[in-house]
């Protein structure tokens, strides 16, 4: 029996978007409302708990920290990937995240 590859769909949110330059081509990001972007972290969130909006994280690519109200939401092709603000720069998506350290945070 051949197997039948089926491509992922997601459904578009309902923001505009506007197309940027990333560290591999042009891509296009979710122009989201501030009031809107916690529902959005809840709809596209895989994980649970999810956490706040001012928990600090760290995006593992970029080994840079901010916090979770600063993400963004890009489409790429028939998905919407939830991801860092450095993801334009090093493709750092949800997957990607971890709290922040303290260790790293202090000032030895």
């Amino acid at each position: 029996m051949v197997s039948k590859k089926l491509d992922f769909f997601e459904e578009e949110l309902p923001f505009p978007r506007r197309t940027v330059q990333s560290a591999w081509g042009p891509i296009e990001i979710y122009e989201i409302p501030g009031k809107e972007k916690e529902a959005v972290l809840e709809k596209l969130f895989p994980f649970r708990p999810i956490p706040g909006m001012g928990k600090l994280m760290e995006d593992i690519h970029a080994e840079k920290t901010f916090r979770v109200r600063e993400f963004l939401v890009a489409r790429e092709g028939t998905m919407n990937v939830l991801a860092s603000p450095y993801y334009l720069e090093s493709g750092g998506s949800v997957i990607d995240w971890i709290p922040a350290s303290r260790k790293k945070n202090k000032k030895i």
